[in-house]
């Protein structure tokens, strides 16, 4: 009998004795469990159970949520955001390189600096130019009238200058001192009137609130909307006695005069008037004093 052979059988005899696993109560020694086994079961069941192990943890890992608790593994959720974004990121590179390239464009126009375009001018017929001498180039009569009243429009402004048309009748807001006239140059579009602290401040016209509020440099504001687009503003009342959206008439009290705000130089009113958009000086139509 050679050698290997024996060696086979030696192993074939350790995988194949059975051994018996035994439980016993350490104190009365009194058998609970045994369980008859050999090595080749403890190397089967080892090996399938390692197998199946395996294979769940790759099941969870490729067809399961859980998948998103280990530790590298991303969600979905978030490789659909970053799909998203890099999309967006994508067009918004593309957006702003074609504004680059159209601020380009408008340096070069406003500077001068513009690339003619590079084309075969052999294939391009040249248009033959008219001989402006062949042309009648006198105006007719009616050019001259219109050219004339054209001129004369430029020279003396004989047109109607644009003035602001109200008909409403405006009531004084308060009775006092101007201690500051409208000035378009100085860009001070109202009228200041100095009066005593807390004197009533009355509405000009019927019309309806549409701000009542304080702001920082101007303290307590009220604005007020009248009819044929006129609009009546009020600034550094000390305090206010309507709210926006209220309706008021002519000759009612809406605020109390004071000195609010930063730009306040002492207790007055500064009185606005404004048009469809456009200021109005103010005295054209209210006696302040």
């Amino acid at each position: 009998m050679s050698e290997k052979r024996l060696k086979r059988q030696r192993l074939k005899k350790k995988l194949f004795t059975k051994n018996r696993l035994v439980v016993l109560n350490e104190d009365t020694f009194e058998e609970i469990f045994s369980l008859k086994l050999n090595l080749m079961n403890v190397f089967v069941v080892v090996t399938v159970s390692a197998i199946l192990l395996i294979s769940i943890t790759t099941y969870i890992i490729a067809f399961t949520p859980l998948r998103e608790f280990i530790p590298g593994y991303a969600s979905n959720k978030l490789k659909k955001d970053a799909t998203i974004l890099a999309v967006k990121s994508d067009s918004l590179a593309l957006e702003v390189k074609k504004n680059e390239l159209y601020i380009e464009s408008i340096k070069k126009i406003l500077t001068g600096d513009l690339e003619y375009a590079s084309f075969n001018k052999d294939s391009i017929l040249a248009k033959e130019v008219p001989d402006p001498s062949k042309f009648k180039l006198n105006p007719s009569e009616e050019e001259k009238k219109l050219r004339e009243q054209v001129a004369l429009e430029d020279k003396y402004n004989l047109f109607e200058k644009a003035q602001a048309k109200i008909s409403l009748v405006l009531f004084p807001p308060v009775k006092g001192s101007i201690t500051e006239a409208y000035n378009v140059k100085n860009k001070h579009f109202a009228v200041d009137i100095a009066v005593a602290k807390d004197t009533p401040i009355k509405s000009v016209a019927n019309g309806t609130v549409v701000f009542a509020d304080w702001t920082p440099n101007t303290g307590n504001v009220i604005i007020i909307k009248h009819r044929e687009g006129i609009l009546s503003v009020y600034k550094h009342a000390a305090s206010l006695t309507k709210a926006q959206g209220d309706v008021v008439r002519t000759g009612e009290v809406i605020a109390l005069a004071g000195t609010t705000g930063k730009e306040s130089t002492g207790v007055h009113l500064h009185f606005e008037l404004w048009k469809d958009g456009f200021t109005i000086d103010p005295t054209q139509f209210i006696d302040f004093e």
